[in-house]
């Protein structure tokens, strides 16, 4: 990691302004953000927040995306670094910075990568206030898939948060959160269904043959009903993986399943087709 200066502090050693500018043209400097350098050609994330870092006031900390992608969550991307600011408190406009205001402060922050972050589980829940339910319930399944946080930690956070905009939201995306969930379109599946009123369907369910050993794992299943759901994404299109795919459903079939398979095709421009698919097959 390079040693971060200010400009001021390289006036200051005797340096002019020519020979900081020549040094940043011959790669012996690296401008890590407005008047922030630091010694070296190639900076790092760590660099560029300690750059930004310190041009901001005290009481900033990093959180939303860049918390939730520094914990091994960051399902919702973004490549600008997102920092909370205490509610009332002036901080300069910087390029490639999101600033969120907040009434409520930031307990006990972590620091990580040589700058303050706010715990995993206030990442999860200030996203699941504020982005798309679609978005934001992977958010949630990801965060405890990885351990960042639990459900006890999240549903603690959102007592913090009842009185902000969005927590009704939050709330029930976190009913909904499951760690076993492996994919993002998986949580969305998941989501549509729960929404359309329909039974919230078991995330990575284990296919038993009759010796009761495990054969094959679905996507999203109704045990009780052997109705498998299952996300076609690029990989299906192999024609080795199709081969699989095929001994898989003849299997499946024998074994009295009935399985519906969905692309981001049916997931994004057409919903209403996976919903009804599914309420016709668990309808009596």
């Amino acid at each position: 990691m390079a040693d971060v200066l200010r400009y001021s502090e390289l006036l200051a050693s005797g340096w002019s302004r020519g020979q900081v500018r020549y040094r940043v043209e011959a790669g012996a400097l690296a401008r890590l953000s407005r008047g922030v350098y630091g010694a070296m050609t190639d900076p790092g994330l760590d660099d560029q927040l300690i750059a930004v870092f310190d041009r901001l006031p005290d009481g900033c900390v990093l959180g939303y995306h860049t918390g939730a992608s520094l914990y091994g969550f960051g399902d919702a991307r973004s490549e600008d670094l997102h920092v909370i600011v205490p509610a009332g408190l002036v901080v300069p406009r910087l390029r490639g910075v999101v600033t969120h205001e907040s009434v409520v402060p930031v307990q006990d922050p972590i620091w990580t990568r040589g700058v303050p972050c706010a715990p995993a589980a206030r990442c999860a829940i200030d996203l699941a206030r504020t982005l798309r339910r679609m978005d934001a319930l992977p958010v949630l399944d990801l965060c405890l898939r990885v351990g960042a946080c639990d459900l006890d930690g999240l549903r603690n956070e959102l007592v913090v948060h009842r009185a902000l905009r969005g927590i009704r939201q939050a709330r029930r995306l976190v009913d909904l959160a499951d760690p076993r969930a492996e994919c993002r379109q998986e949580s969305q599946m998941r989501l549509l269904l729960a929404d359309a009123g329909l039974p919230v369907p078991e995330p990575q369910c284990w296919v038993h043959d009759r010796d009761g050993r495990r054969i094959y794992r679905l996507d999203l299943a109704y045990r009780e009903r052997r109705v498998g759901i299952e996300y076609d994404g690029l990989s299906h299109l192999d024609p080795d993986r199709l081969r699989q795919d095929r001994a898989r459903m003849n299997w499946l079939a024998a074994e009295g399943w009935r399985m519906r398979h969905f692309t981001a095709h049916d997931l994004y421009r057409r919903p209403t087709h996976i919903t009804a698919t599914i309420r016709a097959l668990l309808t009596p």
